[in-house]
């Protein structure tokens, strides 16, 4: 249920916005409000409800979607924007991080205009996710709201250390530390140099080279320095966990949230449940990597390992969801092009959820996940005005996420494909 709507008649608002929504959906009550008003201003919303119970402040700027259903702007928890899958494989070594840093502008805007007005980036070179997130917040390009980690931390010559050179180049990435001390220093490393959130690679991967998804990297030990150090200093930790073992040892070692998740049990999903770990299940990759992959380059090691655990990932997602464990949309963007985000809520639809728990885990849990509740993931006053619209009835059709015609970030519009005819001013 939407809070109060607030009253203007003795104090108009000046540079008010109001936004005349065909449908407005209320993501913690999973209704529909037909002919609702959403009042702006100053970048927050004000009021919001149907139009009859809404003031539109004097003077106020008009914008007419009432063709669509308007909903929160959208979250993605897992996100590369400076990785295209353009290079996947070997064809990765070409990419500078300056050249990583331009894809992810382009990436960045495809992402918004997406209706994704926030992003949480786990993993990029070269502190190059940093950049973006500051060049987005001072104004210099367009792109959703982040949340950054900087070089993920992983174990030598595990997922998150690039396996793909020969040893006579002696290369090593940024956020390799072994053990639980350079774990702890290295926590403070990226910390130091801009990260919002701590990524760790707990176990093997399907795109790295030379190891399996099932195999344990990090230990317990060093998950809970890294989860100790982290959460000192303010800082929450996502751990990529495809393993049974290593999806367990990041739970007990108090890790936030377990990224992939594929091969949980069911132990692993009670010990989400008891103490509260948000689980990122990325289920759409499977689509992508197995119908494009060998196109793009990716390797053929990739190939197979995705063949053999995108099923049971799927699987494992419809057990977890009927447990009752905590899920936020993260998609693995850069693993599929940027923009496709959407793409993933129908096959959340298809693998068990109604289409409010998948838009939910886009908005409330997602915000939640990031401690952004206060700000981001619903339409009420004193939260960010983030507002999309789209074709359609998104709780009867899903699919209709992957149709939205309008984006407002922060009170500014950055796409509105009915403005043409329908942007006034009383």
């Amino acid at each position: 249920m939407f809070l109060p709507v607030v009253a203007f008649a003795l104090s108009p608002l000046t540079g008010a916005t109001a936004i005349l929504c065909g449908k407005l959906l209320d993501v913690r009550g999973g209704t529909i409000t037909a002919n609702a008003t959403v009042i702006v201003d100053g970048g927050n919303i004000i009021a919001a409800g149907a139009a009859a119970a809404v003031t539109i402040p004097n003077g106020a700027n008009r914008i007419d979607v009432s063709q669509g259903a308007c909903l929160p702007g959208l979250t993605d928890v897992h996100v590369h924007l400076t990785t295209d899958p353009r290079y996947a494989g070997y064809e990765g070594l070409s990419v500078s991080v300056p050249r990583a840093t331009v894809a992810g502008v382009k990436n960045a805007r495809a992402t918004l205009r997406a209706g994704f007005t926030t992003v949480r980036n786990v993993g990029a070179p070269g502190y190059s996710d940093v950049a973006l997130r500051d060049g987005i917040n001072d104004g210099d390009i367009e792109g959703p709201r982040m949340f950054v980690s900087g070089p993920p931390l992983g174990i030598t010559g595990g997922h998150c250390d690039n396996n793909l050179l020969a040893p006579e180049f002696n290369f090593r990435e940024a956020g390799v530390a072994d053990g639980p001390w350079a774990a702890r220093a290295k926590v403070r490393e990226v910390i130091k140099y801009g990260a919002d959130v701590i990524k760790i690679c707990a176990s093997g991967g399907v795109l790295s080279k030379g190891d399996q998804p099932g195999t344990p990297q990090y230990s317990l030990e060093e998950m809970q320095a890294v989860a100790e150090e982290a959460h000192k200093l303010g800082r929450k930790v996502a751990a990529h966990a495809h393993g049974t073992q290593s999806i367990k040892d990041a739970i007990r070692a108090g890790i936030d949230s377990v990224e992939h998740a594929s091969l949980i049990d069911d132990e692993g999903i009670a010990l989400a449940k008891q103490h509260g770990t948000v689980l990122v299940f990325d289920i759409y990759c499977d689509d992508y990597i197995l119908a494009e992959g060998a196109k793009v380059g990716m390797l053929p090691e990739s190939l197979e390992k995705e063949r053999q655990v995108g099923k049971l990932q799927r699987e494992n997602f419809r057990k977890a969801y009927l447990a009752g464990t905590r899920i936020a949309f993260g998609t693995d963007a850069g693993v599929y092009p940027h923009g496709d985000n959407a793409k993933q809520f129908a096959v959340m639809v298809e693998w068990g959820m109604k289409p409010i728990e998948a838009i939910r885990a886009a908005t409330l849990e997602a915000a939640a996940l990031l401690g952004s509740e206060a700000k981001t993931g619903v339409i009420e006053p004193r939260h960010s005005a983030d507002i999309i619209a789209v074709e359609g009835n998104p709780l009867e059709d899903v699919k209709a996420l992957t149709h939205v015609k309008f984006v407002m970030k922060e009170g500014k519009v950055y796409r509105n494909d009915w403005a043409e005819t329908n942007h006034r001013r009383d």
